[in-house]
């Protein structure tokens, strides 16, 4: 999805770099292995953007303009699919961890906008800082502004899970982690 969209882009002007959030870059590593981006992707397993940009789940975007400057901040970044993820079909498989399905599941009731994501990032793409998308400073100071409690718990939920899963207490990180998911989509 990220690569038709980049290639899509990119003659005019748009560089798309896909951030993997993991604890095991091993796992996340496979993906990008599997579909052999022409963008740069990395994989941040300290979740240093997470900290730097407010990000709370994935896929989440930045926009960054030629200059440096941010002209959207963090937001739910959903480009469409031709089907499903695959992801959505293993929330309902019966051999995938029950952990793991349970997480799955609170992933799927984040709510997106496809259709409105990639609209607005070829008006932004098209017309630069005369989009309607590209937002002033001070727009995007006002929706840096401070998380409401759900975010700010969902946070601190995954940075427990994190603290956990770096200090060798893998098995209790899990829970943690799904609780960020949770709480995060009631935001």
């Amino acid at each position: 999805m990220w690569q038709a969209l980049r290639n899509e882009l990119h003659l005019q002007g748009l560089e798309i770099v896909t951030i993997a959030l993991d604890v095991d870059p091993e796992a996340a590593r496979q993906w990008i292995e599997q579909t052999k981006p022409n963008h740069p992707s990395l994989i941040d397993s300290a979740h240093r953007v997470d900290e730097l940009f407010g990000v709370i789940n994935v896929p989440n975007s930045v926009w960054i303009d030629e200059q440096g400057m941010i002209v959207r901040p963090v937001e739910a970044a959903w480009p469409p699919r031709d089907a499903p993820p695959d992801w959505q079909t293993m929330a309902d498989d019966p051999s995938i961890p029950e952990q793991l399905r349970e997480t799955l599941k609170l992933a799927k009731n984040i709510k997106t906008q496809p259709a409105e994501y990639t609209g607005a990032l070829r008006d932004w793409v098209a017309k630069g800082s005369a989009s309607k998308y590209a937002l002033t400073p001070n727009e995007v100071i006002a929706r840096s502004g401070p998380r409401g409690k759900s975010e700010a718990l969902a946070a601190a939920e995954f940075e427990l899970g994190q603290y956990l899963w770096s200090n060798g207490l893998r098995d209790l990180a899990p829970r943690h982690w799904r609780e960020a998911h949770r709480l995060h989509t009631v935001v």
